[in-house]
């Protein structure tokens, strides 16, 4: 018997009417509860902290994502063997892992070295000695997020640029354009509508791995929770309160990645018609 493949772009979106329609009643509930109200106030200072992480992380981890997608496509051995090294031991690092490492050890190493290297220059009076604490840990986490995530995110681009069909890329090699024009006009137009799905679900992914930085006492959305119901006692009307800012932030992105897949596909297929 034949399976068929469903298809849920025609289907009416029964599931986001439910979800906005649960949506809007918890924010009146949270409206005319003051207790929850109180919790909520208290909770959404840190949900700029949160995007700030989240969007100066993963730019980041995209550009030096890329940089090692093209490095481990390269014709070098050495810069293929260096892209599959740096690939393979980042992502057998848990991120968490990866946080306290450059919080605790990376941030004070990079201190040492720095103040040993500016020496003649301390001398000079020119520059001061930098101290740990100089490098905050706002930056220490958000640097821990993008070392973690570039290195899955090299692999969707990998995956994207190597399904671009080679005839094209060698018909362009033929027509005299460069390998950056080749690389601008050619491929990355045609693996962007590949690559962007994966890479939204990593864009996802981070905003809810960004509650990690709590760990390190940065005032996110997750630490401005941690923060009140320690003092409250309110643990389960503050967790709620911060678990549904992160769905409305997580299914907000989601279905703007989706809109946008959608109109790529749709401008590709035009594209092709014509």
């Amino acid at each position: 018997m034949a399976i068929s493949r469903p298809s849920s772009d025609g289907d009416f979106p029964y599931w986001l009417v439910a979800a906005a329609v649960i949506a809007l009643a918890v924010a009146i509930f949270i409206a005319t509860n003051s207790l929850y109200l109180q919790v909520f106030t208290v909770v959404k200072k840190g949900v700029g902290i949160t995007i700030f992480v989240t969007i100066v992380g993963f730019t980041f981890a995209s550009a030096i994502g890329l940089m090692f997608a093209v490095m481990g496509l390269s014709r070098s051995l050495i810069l293929r063997q260096i892209a599959r090294f740096y690939v393979e031991i980042i992502r057998g690092v848990p991120i968490i892992v990866l946080l306290f490492y450059v919080a605790f050890v990376g941030a004070p190493g990079f201190v040492l070295a720095w103040n040993w290297l500016t020496i003649p220059l301390q001398e000079a009076g020119l520059v001061d000695p930098l101290k740990v604490r100089d490098i905050s840990l706002m930056w220490r986490a958000i640097i821990s997020l993008t070392i973690g995530y570039s290195a899955f995110i090299s692999e969707v681009f990998r995956a994207g640029i190597l399904s671009v069909d080679e005839g094209q890329i060698e018909a362009a090699e033929a027509l005299g354009l460069s390998r950056w024009q080749r690389f601008r006009l050619i491929v990355m137009p045609q693996a962007l509508r590949t690559i962007l799905p994966p890479l939204g679900n990593d864009f996802v992914a981070m905003v809810k791995d960004s509650s990690l930085v709590s760990v390190l006492g940065v005032a996110d959305l997750t630490q401005m929770g941690k923060v009140y119901a320690s003092g409250s006692f309110r643990f389960f009307e503050t967790y709620s309160i911060v678990a549904y800012i992160y769905l409305l932030l997580t299914v907000g992105l989601s279905l703007a990645l989706r809109a946008l897949e959608r109109r790529l596909r749709h401008a590709g297929n035009n594209g092709a018609s014509d």
